[in-house]
């Protein structure tokens, strides 16, 4: 359906709705057309209005509860199909979705149960058996990801997401010629997937096929779609190639093309990181902040940036706000205890040569003063040169302290 075309029917089901504002299939049809035209917020506004009318509707709470979800906003969506859950307990799409929610949360346990939880229910296998295989992907337990993305594939053999799954199981363990198998079956049936040739062109740089590798990229970005990702890709595939300047490149077009995203700001700073231009990643680092202040890699990794330019008040502030946004990350405070560790002896090592320089002076002044006239400077020499022990010694009992 073209955009006029939806529309049209949007305009006609809110004149519907108006005319019979208590039938709510109208209000389903409305929410389905704002899908199509990708308005979701007006999904929620039109599923919220539906609730006032019947609250126990299940559909329209397992709508809105994927839509929060979708937001990020995890805990409205928890909300939602904890009453949908209430009204329907039987029902295996409540699990399935809240499954997916606790895997986006990185909790394990919680995922696996309601994904179990559906299958008892009598979920589709496939699409059970290829989440399961991505949960235990993410945590890298990748023998029992294999399993399932098998097992759902007994199901359907050119299962996009199964067959890119175990493409990318095989590509871990550098089975190259079973992850090409598995990447080729789709390409094959939709030669213009752009997460494919992505996938194949990643593969082949592991392999070392720089220019196939390129290539693939390339054709990935003339797919009609979103190139962050893709330029992001290229970039790494260009710096494990030593193409430097080709990756600042991509990361730049990467930012171009989505300025507010961190990811692209972070891994430009790592770039620059590693070719030592510690100024220039400190820049990058600092954009990746701004726009995603939360994210404790990127405070760290400006940190270590500024420990390599020596500065360290402004590196151990920097491990200060990670492990504010990382509390439980013992490596982060380990770190971060070694630099103030070493931050204490370069300041002891400079307040010592202070103090040595601060006594050659003395010499010089008695040698080249005192020694002229030693009747008239002697005592105001030894008077600064005991001010000196003096104020030495102070230092020294308040560091004790």
């Amino acid at each position: 359906m073209d955009t006029k075309n939806v529309e049209k029917e949007i305009k006609d089901t809110i004149l519907a709705i108006a005319k019979d504002p208590k039938n709510v299939e109208n209000y389903h049809t409305l929410a389905n057309l704002y899908a199509i035209d990708s308005k979701f917020d007006n999904m929620i506004s039109t599923y919220e209005t539906l609730l006032q009318i019947k609250p126990d509707d299940v559909l329209a709470l397992i709508n809105i509860g994927s839509l929060w979800s979708y937001k990020k906003d995890y805990r409205k969506s928890f909300a939602y199909y904890k009453k949908a859950e209430e009204l329907e307990p039987l029902n295996y799409t409540i699990y399935y979705n809240t499954g997916n929610i606790y895997a986006e949360l990185k909790n394990f346990d919680k995922a696996l149960e309601r994904y179990n939880r559906a299958l008892d229910l009598n979920a589709p296998e496939k699409e059970i058996y290829t989440a399961i295989g991505q949960l235990f992907g993410d945590f890298k337990n990748h023998v029992e990801a294999e399993i399932y993305y098998k097992k759902a594939l007994l199901f359907d053999p050119n299962d996009i997401t199964a067959n890119v799954g175990l493409g990318n199981i095989y590509t871990h363990f550098n089975i190259y010629d079973k992850a090409f198998a598995c990447y080729k079956k789709i390409l094959d049936k939709y030669p213009d997937n752009k997460e494919v040739l992505v996938y194949i062109a990643k593969a082949l740089v592991l392999m070392k096929k720089k220019k196939e590798a390129f290539d693939y990229f390339e054709k990935a970005l003339k797919v009609e779609g979103r190139n962050y990702d893709v330029y992001i890709d290229y970039a790494i595939a260009k710096g494990e190639f030593k193409l430097f300047k080709d990756a600042i490149e991509l990361y730049k077009k990467a930012i171009e093309e989505e300025p507010k995203t961190h990811t692209a700001h972070l891994l430009l700073g790592n770039l620059y990181y590693d070719m030592g231009q510690f100024p220039e990643a400190i820049g990058a680092y600092e954009k990746a902040i701004k726009y995603d202040y939360k994210d404790s890699i990127a405070h760290m990794s400006k940190g270590n940036a500024l420990y390599m330019q020596r500065d360290f008040h402004a590196a151990l502030k920097s491990y200060r706000e990670a492990i504010r946004m990382s509390p439980d990350n013992d490596e982060y405070k380990l770190i971060y205890l070694q630099i103030l560790d070493e931050f204490i002896i370069d300041e002891d090592n400079k307040i010592k040569k202070k103090e040595e320089l601060k006594k050659i002076h003395s010499e010089l002044f008695y040698r080249r003063v005192v020694g002229r006239n030693p009747s008239r400077f002697e005592r105001f020499y030894y008077k600064i040169k005991n001010l000196f022990k003096i104020k030495r010694k102070k230092k020294e009992d308040k560091n004790a302290k």
